[in-house]
């Protein structure tokens, strides 16, 4: 069993719970974790660049002038890709840079990056972090507290416009309820922190708790 400590907005522990590792999979798989690192990215490619080849260009397919006896250089027709207004020598094309992974690896993959930062003494629990008015001074101060000032990924259950606010500001803090994260999402940051309720979902249904996980 692992131990997960459960700390206030000042950062001090007032609890713990307790994960086991076999609800995430038993293990780390650090292949899975690599591929759905690699899919993710590839996926957030946009791929619509294009440029035009020599193909493309509008112009004569007319040889210039004469290979000799000019005293000029050898020359082809003005497409070429040597001359202004030609064509590209490698020119870009729509691509696709989609990789696929089934919801079984997807998910597979998420609980390995929790297990990772369970195992690693990266996760935590923050207890009480409510918010009346958005507040950016308070949050980052209660990151400080916890010590996710680096970097964290924050999860809820239930949104709280206020703690959303909150967060959005900070750079090194990233805040998604628990049914969206994935595997890219939990190795991003330097610390994983949820909510109570977020835990206790992830302890009660870890398979099936991502339904819109994405790689």
């Amino acid at each position: 069993m692992i131990e997960i400590p459960v700390l206030d907005t000042d950062g001090k522990k007032i609890g713990g719970e307790q994960l086991d590792p076999e609800l995430l999979g038993g293990r780390v798989r650090h292949d899975l974790l690599k591929q759905a690192v690699v899919a993710h990215r590839a996926n957030r490619r946009q791929g619509t660049v294009q440029t035009k080849s020599r193909a493309h260009v509008h112009g004569s397919s007319r040889k210039l002038y004469k290979q000799k006896g000019t005293g000029r250089a050898r020359a082809g027709n003005l497409r070429t890709p040597v001359r202004v207004g030609g064509g590209h020598a490698f020119h870009k094309i729509n691509r696709d840079f989609d990789q696929k992974m089934n919801r079984k690896m997807r998910r597979l993959a998420r609980n390995s990056a929790i297990l990772a930062k369970a195992l690693a003494g990266q996760m935590l629990i923050v207890d009480g972090l409510k918010f009346e008015t958005p507040s950016t001074k308070k949050m980052a101060k209660a990151m400080k507290a916890v010590d996710a000032g680096h970097g964290a990924l924050f999860t809820y259950i239930a949104m709280d416009a206020n703690l959303v606010k909150s967060s959005r500001n900070i750079p090194t803090l990233t805040i998604k309820s628990i049914f969206d994260v994935n595997a890219y999402d939990v190795l991003k940051g330097r610390r994983l922190m949820l909510t109570p309720d977020a835990f206790q979902a992830l302890v009660n249904d870890p398979v099936t708790l991502g339904r819109g996980v994405e790689a």
